[in-house]
């Protein structure tokens, strides 16, 4: 028997994915219009593959609770799924987390033989330099009282489920053996290698494939940008011959995505993991350039296509912005490239600016409030625009190109 505390992105792909899987789950949140949605057979947000299962396990399998002392009696293991913050210069806020755990702590019982498996992304050493003494002080010794592992997330949003379903390999932190026998047993029906690591190695493989994904993004950014200043440099093209290097792409290889050019990286997950190992490294002493490259390339790439965009650009010409996600089949719009695109055009006084998202014009008007209208179609964008910039290369805007042909069009993605 499983819980999953924290029903967002990853925790509700977690708690429906077990279910999935056969296992009974239990799903926690302390977000009542979150759970009341979920109660109602609703994801309160988009991931596809999410609502047909929601459909098919609720209250079969997958049961939703408004705390842990309604089921923690008949459960094993605990997944612990809530948000971890950073602030501006990195620091990871552990509120939710430590709060998450004082609430099950308060539930459960010593001996009761609970495993906690904390799935929230935080930056290596935290699981034992903060969480365990965090829990120690709440009279409780891990792996006595309580039995405490990490176990990262490589969800992608758009194919969270999938990911989760089948995985290329699940890494699980773990300092004893009971931890290792118990996940052995709920990881078996996913038919992929399990790796049992120390707790800091479970915690910073999460930040290393981060890191590098983050790094091919602003490495390709910064190519660009090169080719460029250069000239009379074919950029699309010269990004495709590049992945025809069999020695590390392959064929297919989702890899290419990411060593390709772009407006920057965004999403719940890069920037924030990126800052956060920056201001570890540099609470241990280090200091990690490149990483600080990241983030600069990241910040740069967006300068570098305003100015290529309002070069002898009037400022009453009329602009619209297709895609305001962060990516394509997601509405998520943290950090997302398009917010700072159009809050640089409009700090240069353009101001007739439509947008246009397939899914996340509401939610980001709600997050950003930026003053630009909102169309309620790609064509209604377009056909009220003299420039077209392409932020997110939804299969959308790629399967009608015949509507920009005669528009100015800056495709930010290369897709176009």
């Amino acid at each position: 028997m499983i819980a999953v505390i924290g029903l967002g992105y990853v925790g509700l792909t977690t708690a429906l994915g077990f279910s999935e899987k056969g296992f009974k789950v239990y799903g926690i949140d302390n977000n009542k219009e979150k759970l009341n949605s979920i109660i109602a057979n609703k994801i309160p947000f988009f991931e596809k593959g999410l609502p047909e299962i929601l459909n098919k396990k609720l209250n079969k399998k997958f049961f939703v609770k408004n705390s842990l002392s309604e089921c923690v009696d008949d459960i094993e293991v605990i997944f612990v799924c809530v948000e971890t913050p950073v602030d501006d210069t990195g620091k990871a806020n552990l509120t939710y987390l430590q709060a998450a755990l004082k609430s099950v702590l308060s539930v459960i019982k010593p001996k009761d033989k609970k495993l906690i498996v904390i799935k929230s992304t935080v930056p290596p050493s935290t699981t034992t330099k903060k969480i365990i003494p965090f829990i120690k002080r709440l009279g409780f010794k891990a792996g006595y009282d309580v039995h405490i592992a990490y176990n990262p997330e490589f969800l992608r949003e758009g194919t969270a489920l999938e990911d989760f379903i089948k995985p290329d390999r699940i890494i699980a932190g773990v300092n004893d053996e009971y931890s290792k026998q118990v996940l052995n047993k709920i990881f078996k029906p996913f038919k992929a290698p399990v790796y049992f690591v120390s707790l800091n190695t479970s915690e910073f493989v999460k930040y290393l494939s981060n890191s590098f994904l983050a790094t091919l993004l602003s490495y390709s950014n910064e190519m660009s940008m090169i080719a460029d200043s250069i000239g009379n440099i074919d950029i699309k093209s010269a990004f495709k011959l590049f992945h025809e290097d069999k020695r590390w792409f392959g064929k297919p290889a989702s890899m290419q995505g990411y060593a390709y050019p772009c407006c920057g990286f965004g999403g719940s997950c890069l920037p924030k993991d990126i800052k956060s190992l920056i201001n570890k490294s540099s609470e241990f002493g280090y200091n990690a350039k490149i990483l600080k490259d990241v983030i600069d390339i990241n910040e740069e790439i967006k300068v570098f296509w305003i100015n290529k965009i309002t070069k002898n650009l009037r400022k009453d010409t009329k602009i619209a912005v297709l895609g305001l996600s962060f990516k394509p089949d997601t509405e998520d719009v943290r950090d997302t490239p398009s917010s700072a695109i159009i809050k640089m055009l409009i700090k240069k006084g353009y101001k007739n600016i439509t947008a246009y998202d397939p899914l996340s014009n509401k939610l980001f008007d709600k997050v950003y409030n930026v003053p630009v209208k909102y169309a309620s179609s790609m064509k209604g964008a377009v056909s009220k625009s003299d420039v077209i910039i392409l932020a997110t290369a939804w299969q959308e805007f790629l399967d009608n190109k015949d509507l920009l042909s005669k528009k100015i069009v800056f495709d930010l993605r290369y897709k176009l």
